[in-house]
């Protein structure tokens, strides 16, 4: 059957909360064994559809853990078919006054560390015609004022998802998804509260912003047999994108002049 990841063998990292729980979530819904990992373990564990996902704790930013944590899954389970890099993130910085410490730790845990999970899984992979699926941001393909070193690493994780769906290709195939504004447990307080959530999804295309649950479909659909010739491809879900600012200004400027 096509579409289908029914028994395969996943591992999602950061999936303990946020998009990476929800893509778990889902795998499992789906018929999939699930491992996760994070440096702290999840409130609750992440199940559905009466399974739970096995967590292993492993910081993917550590070499020695990285290839620990993929040892582990394939003890256990045997082999792995779809490494879904999620773990990620970085705050707001300002960019003159940012340290060293603090961009180099950013890049390093939204490019260094999915380029080595996929080296560490690269044999495993191989060994069973598998797949990674890595999570990206539309910070990569547009400007990322205030986040300068999260938009340049999710850019280059772009580019390592081409070059290593070529450099790896029949045995592995190699996709991203571009997340757009996603509600998680977090949106809130980075949003700027319920007033201004309500504020920005009436400004968006879809009148709403993502959700886990949107990104973990499309993880569904490229881990799938069904996209059995999609490799190198970078998939955008983002609701049709995010108004250019220019247009708030004219608008701005129109409501200034009716008054």
């Amino acid at each position: 059957m096509m579409f289908t990841v029914k028994g395969q063998i996943v591992l999602v990292t950061g999936g303990s909360k946020g998009i990476g729980r929800g893509i778990a979530s889902a795998f499992l819904q789906a018929g999939a064994e699930v491992f996760i990992c994070s440096r702290t373990p999840p409130q609750e564990p992440v199940s559905a559809n009466q399974r739970q996902a096995t967590f292993i704790q492993a910081d993917v930013r550590d070499p020695d853990q990285a290839q620990a944590l993929v040892n582990q899954v394939v003890e256990q389970a045997g082999r792995l078919d779809t490494l879904i890099n999620n773990a990620g993130g970085g705050p707001p910085a300002d960019s003159a006054s940012a340290s060293p410490r603090f961009t180099e730790s950013i890049i390093r845990l939204n490019l260094l560390a999915p380029l080595l999970m996929s080296q560490v899984a690269h044999s495993v992979l191989q060994a069973s015609n598998g797949n990674i699926i890595n999570i990206a941001s539309v910070s990569a393909i547009r400007s990322s004022p205030g986040t300068v070193a999260y938009g340049a690493a999710k850019a280059g994780l772009l580019n390592a998802t081409i070059s290593l769906a070529q450099e790896w290709g029949p045995k592995i195939r190699v996709n991203a998804v571009i997340a757009g504004l996603i509600k998680t447990e977090a949106a809130d307080a980075h949003y700027g509260g319920p007033e201004g959530m309500a504020r920005l999804e009436s400004r968006l295309p879809r009148r709403r912003m993502g959700t886990p649950e949107d990104i973990a479909k499309a993880c569904l659909y490229l881990a799938s047999d069904g996209a059995d010739y999609v490799s190198g491809a970078a998939l955008e879900v983002y609701g049709g994108g995010e108004p250019p600012s220019f247009l708030t200004f004219i608008q701005e400027a129109i409501d200034l002049n009716k008054n």
